[in-house]
């Protein structure tokens, strides 16, 4: 079982649960990152990010938060039995629920599910294959869904990347466990989400904020760290390449040098870190 990264941000505790780690070719990923690119920024993403033959270190999890009263999970991986088209290697038989329990996030126990987007690797475990039947995993949770990610896929259909709707969310909202929020919605008082356009259209980030502390849940507006540094290098599923440079140096501007925790939802660990000037641009400092 991987390690279970963990932090303190006030009152709120943060538990990264692990269902897989991969090495990824930097042009698969973010098609711009040229191996000269890369080798600029050798001395602060080995050995954490980058592996010894160069590729990216790429992380599948999810977040479990411990707040006052609550237990919420961002986003929920790729899930068990799915069936990808083009992708059969993600047809994945793991412990993930097992793990999500010795957590301390057993699935009765979670009270709210939030997807930062609907794509495959973050709703998967949204359901479970029960007898030939999709149902809700997490059967006491409310889901939260940003309204409108879920119109734009409810419009443009399950495909490409978003091609487990029906199997992985449209049974939670047949459920009537769906809650369609505002992209601004406060889920405690110590947690809300933000608006990050450009991955998808209704792209959220979560904001945790507790005693004067904050951390920022990436989900899918930075897949690697390296994007910090280069936020014109766009990843291969974002459906508008400039939106998403903008929201990460929006993002660079907010919180370069500030005392932000940074948290990858697909980041290798330790998977946080502050973004920080560096000469005349950026990069992410662990």
């Amino acid at each position: 079982m991987p390690e279970n990264l963990q932090w303190k941000v006030g009152d709120v505790t943060i538990t990264r649960v692990v269902e897989s780690l991969a090495p990824v070719p930097p042009a698969g990923l973010l098609p711009a990152a040229t191996a000269e690119g890369m080798a600029r920024h050798d001395s602060w993403l080995r050995p954490h990010f980058v592996d010894d033959d160069g590729n990216m270190i790429l992380s599948i999890h999810a977040f479990c938060i411990d707040a006052p009263g609550r237990k919420i999970i961002v986003d929920t991986c790729i899930g068990n039995d799915r069936k990808i088209p083009g992708m059969e290697a993600l047809q994945l038989d793991t412990p993930f629920l097992d793990h999500l329990a010795a957590a301390g996030f057993a699935r009765e126990t979670v009270d709210t599910v939030v997807c930062t987007h609907l794509h495959f690797d973050h709703v998967g475990w949204n359901t479970m294959l029960v007898d030939g039947n999709w149902v809700p995993t997490f059967p006491n949770a409310r889901y939260v869904l940003c309204r409108d990610e879920w119109e734009h896929w409810s419009a443009e259909g399950a495909g490409g990347y978003a091609v487990t709707l029906g199997d992985a969310v449209q049974p939670v909202v047949d459920a009537g466990l769906a809650d369609f929020v505002d992209p601004d919605h406060r889920v405690t008082d110590e947690i809300r989400l933000e608006l990050t356009p450009g991955h998808t259209p209704g792209h959220v980030a979560v904001h945790v904020e507790s005693g004067g502390e904050h951390a920022f849940i990436t989900g899918d507006l930075a897949h690697h760290p390296v994007q910090w540094a280069e936020p014109a290098w766009c990843a291969t599923p974002d459906s508008d390449p400039a939106q998403s440079e903008a929201t990460r140096r929006r993002l660079l501007a907010e919180f370069a040098d500030t005392d932000v925790l940074v948290i990858g939802t697909h980041f290798a660990p330790p998977c946080s870190g502050h973004l920080v000037t560096d000469g005349d641009g950026w990069r992410f400092q662990v």
